[in-house]
């Protein structure tokens, strides 16, 4: 059997993966998905570090869920082997989750800081968010990279920091449409958006269509 085959349907929790650049804002973004959505759906979420727990004892000292709907994975490997090659540490967690807290609506899996190449197993996760943000300037959308051009939704992050680094949001929504044509692309601060609501919104909806197909 193999286990990069692009996950079946059924009644098992819908999987999205979120990765990105070290520093991108991927963990703040996960914790504001957990306070969105937490009340309303069955949510667990896997962290992946490659040597600490440092990203799961963000989420529990912020209180964003209870301890038992938190698994941390460390990889001691680069990210891309736990996410994409070798995601049996990944499997296990999700499974470990299921089994201990019953039927989930939803896992989010966070990958380890990484770069523009990251890419999850369609064997691990059903839609993958990748998040970019605007500190290395309005270049980063053009640069492309599997993680920017293939990801279900593409963040672009911390737009409240544009004008201290001069980058213009317009060129990188510009260039993101120009890299990933009809795939969404959404700007976000979660600064001002502690709820990260648009992709708090396109998760419901991706739940809710499940529910419904």
């Amino acid at each position: 059997m193999d286990p990069h085959a692009p996950l079946t349907g059924g009644s098992r929790a819908l999987r999205v993966g979120i990765g990105g650049p070290v520093g991108s804002g991927k963990t703040a973004l996960v914790a504001a998905l957990c306070r969105a959505l937490g009340a309303q759906l069955r949510l667990a979420v896997v962290t992946n570090d490659i040597y600490t727990t440092e990203d799961a004892d963000f989420l529990l000292r912020n209180g964003v869920l209870p301890a038992e709907r938190i698994r941390a994975v460390e990889t001691g490997c680069c990210p891309h082997t736990a996410i994409r090659d070798d995601i049996s540490a990944n499997l296990d967690a999700v499974e470990d989750l299921e089994s201990s807290l019953g039927p989930l609506d939803l896992v989010l899996l966070e990958s380890g800081g990484d770069n523009l190449t990251a890419t999850f197993s369609k064997g691990l996760i059903d839609q993958q968010i990748f998040v970019v943000d605007v500190s290395g300037g309005d270049k980063v959308p053009r640069k492309g990279g599997p993680g920017v051009t293939t990801a279900d939704l593409l963040v672009i992050n911390k737009t409240d920091l544009a004008p201290l680094v001069g980058a213009d949001l317009s060129v990188m929504d510009r260039d993101a449409r120009a890299r990933r044509g009809d795939l969404p692309t959404v700007f976000l601060s979660l600064a001002e958006d502690r709820g990260a609501t648009p992709v708090a919104d396109w998760i419901r909806g991706l739940v809710a269509a499940r529910a419904a197909g």
